[in-house]
């Protein structure tokens, strides 16, 4: 007996030893499988991608008939593991979120390509109407590093004895590849307008603001109308992204379209045509401009856009102008940059909360001295509406990654609703009756453990390598676009 008791005893010692040498991502791997409902969240973590961050909620949700009072549907967290549900974080940085991030920048292809081709609630009309690919920037302020480009030209022609004020070569004279360290940062940190630089940040919300004002008062005044009465006659439709350069500068590209009075369901007038925009467009941007407000530190800024500016009509596929772009290339530039952040420069997308984690932030030292020139500014009073400090971890670009106007095409919300009655298989389609729907929801926790992360990871990224599978076989004519092979 004294035997088998030493036995069983060495058994549990060394499966303690063992259970001790295992990393803790492989503890809570065994402590995860052998939950019961193990299975189930795997389901779960399937059905929303492999998300990152999810967020867990607990509560149900009941729809009944409205005139019988019959239960159509009822929904229960409790049966659930832990009792609660998991749904995506929504995230569209792919820094933080990649499954998220693919669906928002898939979203986002939609709700740009239904303004310039129409679907999703839009008038197939809009593909005729005047549209434009705009692209602004931000002003020089100090010389730059740059790539070389395709003839491998010289990043910046070296001038002879040419040095700045301080002492520096005003040229560079090198060859630099696009992931080379040094482009996007200055010839000279001394010569280089850090405060301009936040400051243009800080305002290029409001520039874009009054640039479209301006267009307006352009379009009226090529028309011989007041611009109180333009909306008689044509509505100006817009999409903007904002995408940050190497240099840490944020410019815009914008689908800018024409409607008729009634919105994107009716045609603009005749004279508003896509040559009376252009020249509107280009004119708007010569004179737009705002102030900053006044500081001894910084003086008055007049914000201006930046000497390149590009502007292209947009054509639909069946066009093969050289100067115009398509509908479906457009949709897909904007959607390919709204899942990138000031982080995919060298950034950092979280928020900075103090001096001390600029000094630690993970960033060159050109980025790091304009998150501190954002902090330093965002103390002195006068520019306190400008808001820097809460926004250093953007360099002072306080603005949406995506905006557009109301009437250019759907919106997230309406596409996310779409796609939940597809995944659901239609079963909230109940438009034959009146319903009435009871939800209570609560928050209660967010997030993975460390195994969790690890099996979410791997979910995420067999979607990803199905969908390549799947883009190759539609390329190949093997599967159909509307196939759903998996």
């Amino acid at each position: 007996m004294s035997l088998i008791t030493d036995k069983a005893r060495r058994s549990v010692l060394d499966e303690a030893e063992r259970l001790r040498l295992l990393s803790s991502t492989e503890r809570d791997l065994i402590r995860l499988v052998h939950e019961p409902g193990f299975s189930r969240w795997l389901d779960q973590i399937k059905s929303i991608g492999g998300c990152a961050h999810p967020i867990y909620l607990a509560g149900h949700t009941t729809t009944r008939d409205a005139i019988t009072g019959e239960v159509l549907r009822h929904y229960d967290t409790s049966s659930e593991p832990g009792g609660r549900m998991p749904v995506r974080c929504r995230n569209r940085r792919e820094t933080r979120c990649a499954p998220c991030s693919y669906l928002h920048a898939g979203d986002t292809f939609h709700l740009v390509r239904s303004g310039l081709l129409g679907g999703k609630g839009l008038s197939d009309g809009v593909r005729h109407h005047p549209r434009l690919f705009v692209t602004l920037t931000a002003p020089s302020f100090g010389a730059v590093h740059r790539a070389s480009d395709a003839d491998g030209g010289i990043c910046r022609p070296r001038r002879d004895g040419g040095l700045c004020d301080h002492g520096r070569p005003l040229g560079c004279g090198q060859r630099h590849a696009e992931t080379d360290s040094a482009v996007g940062q200055p010839l000279c940190r001394d010569c280089y307008d850090y405060p301009g630089h936040v400051l243009w940040h800080a305002s290029a919300g409001k520039l874009w603001n009054r640039y479209c004002h301006m267009l307006r008062r352009h379009l009226a005044t090529a028309a011989g109308i007041t611009q109180t009465r333009l909306r008689e006659h044509l509505a100006v439709s817009f999409a903007k992204v904002a995408e940050c350069q190497q240099r840490g500068a944020v410019h815009f590209h914008a689908v800018i379209r024409l409607d008729g009075p009634g919105g994107p369901s009716s045609p603009p007038p005749l004279w508003a045509t896509t040559d009376r925009l252009t020249d509107a467009v280009r004119s708007a941007h010569t004179f737009v401009e705002v102030r900053t407000p006044y500081s001894p530190a910084t003086g008055e800024r007049v914000i201006r856009w930046g000497e390149q500016f590009d502007v292209r009509p947009i054509r639909s596929e069946a066009f093969t102008e050289s100067i115009a772009i398509t509908d479906s290339a457009v949709a897909a530039y904007v959607a390919k940059y709204v899942s990138k952040s000031v982080g995919d420069s060298g950034g950092v997308d979280y928020r900075i909360q103090d001096f001390e984690s600029i000094r630690l932030a993970p960033v060159n030292s050109h980025l790091r001295t304009l998150m501190a020139t954002c902090w330093r500014l965002g103390g002195l009073p006068e520019l306190g509406a400008l808001n820097l400090r809460a926004w250093a971890h953007t360099l002072g670009y306080r603005g949406h990654v995506l905006t557009k106007s109301r009437q250019y095409s759907t919106t997230y919300e309406a596409l996310r609703a779409v796609r939940a009655d597809y995944q659901g298989g239609g079963r909230f389609a109940l438009e034959s009756r009146e319903i009435v729907t009871e939800s209570i929801w609560r928050y209660v926790g967010s997030g993975h453990s460390p195994a969790e992360a690890e099996l979410a990871y791997g979910i995420a990224e067999d979607l990803a390598a199905l969908r390549v599978i799947r883009k190759e076989l539609m390329e190949d004519g093997t599967v159909s676009g509307c196939a759903n092979i998996w």
